[in-house]
């Protein structure tokens, strides 16, 4: 007949349970990479779902894995797993990312080019004013110490922004403005 046997085979064996990891990914804007953040994450157990808030330190990267200790599923004797949330980072028409520094366009007129004045320059911290040299060329790049990202894990060292001066030319000339065009074609400039 079947039971009884020798070799002591233990029915609750077949449903213990290892503490099970769990995976997740969030998506952030570039001033939560710049600050930090928090996010509530849905971790699935057992039929329940329970709710786990994950900070998220400053100057994460692209694809860099946040793992929290013990968040994951539990295994039939209690211990948990690891939750590993997966860092994705959304793009940001203003900057693109170039490791810890961020870079920009600055668009200023012709005439500031040209002349000289002062252009402001976004960044992540609200919009700075700078100085446009005199006969600033086209692609010029100005560096704007400190208004970059963190570093990871120092979050008070930051990279810096770069900005590529672009000429914003003008649409429409009034007849006043076509005239000094012409005669500054005729002086040879």
């Amino acid at each position: 007949g079947f039971g009884g046997g020798a070799g002591g085979f233990d029915p609750r064996a077949m449903y213990e349970q290892p503490p099970a990891d769990a995976e997740g990914e969030v998506t952030l804007t570039l001033l939560e990479v710049l600050l930090g953040t928090s996010r509530e994450v849905a971790v699935g157990e057992a039929g329940k779902t329970r709710r786990v808030e994950v900070k998220i330190p400053p100057g994460v990267r692209e694809g860099s894995r946040v793992r929290v200790a013990g968040a994951g599923g539990k295994g039939s004797r209690g211990q948990r797993g690891n939750l590993y949330l997966r860092v994705r980072v959304a793009t940001d028409p203003r900057f693109e990312r170039k490791g810890d520094d961020l870079a920009t366009t600055l668009r200023v007129p012709l005439t500031t080019a040209v002349l000289g004045g002062e252009a402001d320059v976004a960044t992540l911290d609200g919009s700075v004013g700078i100085k446009i040299p005199e006969g600033t060329p086209v692609g010029r790049v100005f560096r704007l110490r400190g208004k970059g990202l963190p570093q990871l894990g120092k979050a008070d060292e930051r990279g810096d922004l770069l900005a590529t001066l672009e000429i914003s030319l003008p649409e429409k000339l009034s007849d006043e403005q076509r005239a000094l065009f012409d005669q500054l074609r005729h002086s040879g400039v």
